[in-house]
């Protein structure tokens, strides 16, 4: 005996069930890598275990910006959530203030098959504002681990930070120049080290705040 419906009826039903949880458009290999540490990461983000698949916009921050809300959409029926992911930086679209232009890349979303299941994060300036956490594992990952003076005293003497702030200006060009002063070569990977490792407690970063609440909500976890 057929289901109620009949066998199209469950054909649909199996294809709803087996959509994956979270599909993300990243900017760049960085962010990718970044969210790949950080959603390895369930209990850290106080969310469930997920299924995730990233992907990396070919035009960077500028195509995510302009295009990225209807790259997306083509795949609104196989994956539960969506997330768009890109620095304000280098975006094109710097002379709108981050929150609106997220806030007008969300209302696009919603006019969109994803309705309210995909969201956008602007990272302002870029990513590296989530880096500049005060957790010793960020100076390991740079190659500042025993050095003197220490990583923030070198960026105080540099100008990179101004004296009594944690995060340089520039996070970037920052982050960058500490690489370079130990030799160490720049690579996705590091970012995807500091995301396995850095306390999520100490990021007290807007976007990334917006992240880990966007992540309880779609994914909570069992109580």
């Amino acid at each position: 005996m057929e289901s109620r419906g009949g066998p199209r009826h469950a054909a649909c039903f199996r294809d709803i069930r087996m959509k994956k949880d979270l599909l993300v458009l990243a900017a760049d290999k960085d962010i990718e890598y970044t969210l790949k540490g950080l959603l390895s990461r369930p209990k850290a983000l106080d969310i469930r275990p997920i299924e995730v698949e990233i992907m990396v916009h070919p035009q960077h921050d500028p195509g995510c910006a302009l295009r990225g809300v209807q790259f997306l959409s083509s795949f609104s029926n196989r994956y539960e959530h969506g997330l768009l992911m890109f620095d304000h930086e280098g975006s094109g679209r710097e002379t709108t203030p981050r929150e609106e232009l997220q806030e007008s890349l969300n209302n696009d979303f919603v006019r969109l098959p994803w309705k309210g299941r995909a969201r956008a994060i602007v990272l302002s300036p870029e990513l590296e504002v989530w880096v500049w956490s005060d957790s010793p594992q960020v100076d390991e990952v740079a190659g500042w681990k025993g050095r003197r003076p220490q990583l923030r005293s070198w960026l105080r003497d540099q100008g990179w930070l101004q004296e009594g702030e944690y995060k340089p200006d520039q996070p970037k060009e920052a982050f960058h120049a500490a690489l370079r002063e130990t030799r160490q070569p720049r690579s996705a990977s590091l970012y995807l080290r500091m995301a396995e490792k850095v306390s999520l407690r100490r990021c007290t970063d807007r976007s990334f705040q917006e992240f880990k609440s966007l992540m309880q909500e779609w994914f909570p976890a069992a109580r």
